[in-house]
This record gives structure tokens, sequence and C-alpha cells, in this order.
């Protein structure tokens, strides 16, 4: 039944990292489910769903290449931004105690889901939300730190940054999510199965759905609208707010 609900899970994840992102969000909680330490859920989380983000990172190389075109972002930069605060956020996380990882985590995922609430559906003037380049590699350096440090939410926060970068396009807010989430999330992968904190078992499992899901959901994306998979992120963010909010410590 945990297998069955950890599959389940992961093949949705890798779904929704595709078309939005916040995959991590289930991934987390049923890993917790199947019986892991928060801490090492969380590091089983990030290296199962790497594969698939590769992957769909692949498939969706074309958007890639629209956004290294694009003015407003600087997209070598970036990358290397990603790659360095990955690693710190990593290395953060082998710091951590259990017991302290566990109180902040609804802080975590409140924080991801309203940022990201906040910079697609509450922007009447666009123009008032943008930061300028110095803004933007900042902004970039604070999320890469939180996603080696926390994977659930990493998606969500990313296309939060991007809306403050200028951009509104989902699709190519999507392919460049996916690229700066694969860098900043190798060099936090290596951190975690270096430390031993992966479960091999399971993650395996949740590595193969991932994939299988990425791919279902990279041919779904352009055909869903922006506001539904936006929507959907949303109100999954808010339910496992609330959830690890009332959860028992």
């Amino acid at each position: 039944m945990v297998v069955a609900l950890v599959t389940l899970a992961a093949f949705a994840a890798g779904f929704i990292n595709a078309v939005a992102g916040g995959g991590s969000f289930l991934t987390f909680p049923a890993l917790i489910a199947a019986g892991l330490p928060p801490i090492d859920a969380n590091a089983s989380s990030t290296v199962a769903l790497f594969p698939g983000q590769v992957a769909t990172g692949f498939a969706a190389r074309d958007g890639l290449r629209a956004a290294a075109m694009d003015h407003r972002v600087n997209v070598p930069v970036l990358a290397l931004i990603s790659l360095v605060g990955g690693l710190i956020g990593g290395l953060l996380l082998l710091v951590t105690p259990q017991s302290v990882f566990s109180q902040i985590v609804p802080w975590l995922i409140l924080f991801a889901t309203a940022i990201f609430a906040g910079g697609n559906f509450f922007h009447p003037d666009a123009s008032k939300f943008r930061l300028n380049r110095a803004g933007i590699f900042i902004a970039q350096g604070g999320v890469a730190i939180y996603g080696g440090y926390f994977g659930g939410g990493i998606g969500i926060l990313m296309l939060a940054a991007l809306t403050l970068y200028g951009l509104r396009d989902i699709w190519l807010m999507n392919s460049l999510k996916i690229l700066l989430a694969v860098l900043m999330n190798a060099a936090a992968v290596v951190t975690f199965i270096t430390a031993g904190l992966v479960h091999w078992h399971v993650t395996i499992v949740v590595c193969a759905a991932a994939i299988a899901g990425g791919y279902a959901g990279i041919y779904s994306a352009r055909r869903m609208p922006a506001s539904i998979v936006k929507g959907f992120v949303v109100a999954v963010g808010v339910v496992l707010t609330i959830y690890f909010f009332l959860k028992p410590a």
C-alpha cells in the first residue's frame, strides 16, 4: 500500500514539475508517510526527482533556447548562481537538527506558496514588480540556497522569482526553471549522497515514476491553460501548508 502511494505521488510529482513546479510537495510527505525522517525524506526526494528534471529539461530544450535569447535574463550567470547556491543550501541542511527542520517545514512551504500566488495572480501592474539586474542575481542566490536546503516547493518559488524578473510566458518560465533546478539540485544531490542521507530502496521507485510523469507532463504543458496549472500548484501548497502546521511534531 505504501509503495503504491509513493509511486502515485512520484508520477504526479513528475507531471506537476514539468507543467508548473511543486512536485516535491507530493513526494516529500509521501516519503515521510513511508517512514523516513524529515531530513532524509527531503534528501531522498531531491535525489529521486533529479533524473526526471534532467529528462524533462532535455524535452524542453526548445524553451531553453528561447530563454537564452531573452534580454531580461542572463542565463549563464543565473546557472552559475544556481549551482553555487544549491551547494550552500545542501551543506546547511546537513547541520540542521531533525527537530528544527520539522518545525520550519510548514513555514517554508507557506513562504513558497505565498510568493508564487502573489507573483502570478496579484500583479495588476507588472512593471511595479520587476527587479533590476542586481536584484535578479541576489534573488536567484536566495532561491538556489533555499532549493539546496529544502526541495519542497522550489519549483513554485523559482516560478515566483521569474515573475519578478519580468517573465510571464509560462512555457518559457518552465523551461528556464527546469534548467536552473537541475543545476542547483545537482550540487545538493552530490552532497546528500555523500552524507548517506538517501534511502535507495524507495528513492529508486520514486525516480522511475517521476521520470514517467515528467514526460507525460512536458507534452501536456502546452495544451493546458496556464491559469489552471498555476491554480492547482497554489492549491497543493495551501493544503500541504495546513497539513504540516497541524501535523504533530
